[in-house]
């Protein structure tokens, strides 16, 4: 199961549905562009340093998925059927889209626009 931003972020903060959710996946992933994203919004948090003293402690618990060359077969695939449709979503969600596609992996997240892509299937909590 690949973890969008508001799913660590969730995590993080301790959702307690969201923890049950996790507790039967082995190994959650979480791709380098949810990563980035979620560092960023540390560096705005007022609570900086406990957000970045849990990635810290929590990060060996998730397997870091990186985009390579067959993530932008897929990338390309689904950003063009979005557009095609007429229904776009943002780009990191794209990527994110496309490892989850990459890798048979559902998609936890709360983002509702993940739906729009018939190639992957979204979890939420």
């Amino acid at each position: 199961m690949i973890l969008d931003t508001n799913a660590l972020s969730a995590f993080a903060d301790g959702d307690e549905d969201l923890a049950r959710t996790l507790s039967s996946v082995p190994l959650p992933c979480i791709p380098s562009i949810v990563l980035g994203e979620f560092r960023y919004g540390i560096l705005g948090s007022k609570f900086h340093a406990r957000y970045e003293r849990w990635l810290q402690s929590s990060i060996p618990a998730f397997s870091i998925l990186s985009v390579d060359g067959d993530t932008t077969v897929h990338f390309a695939s689904i950003r063009h059927g979005l557009r095609t449709r007429g229904t776009p979503i943002p780009e990191n969600d794209i990527w994110i889209a496309a490892l989850g596609k990459q890798y048979s992996l559902p998609i936890l997240s709360r983002d509702g626009h993940f739906s729009l892509v018939p190639e992957v299937r979204q979890i939420t909590w």
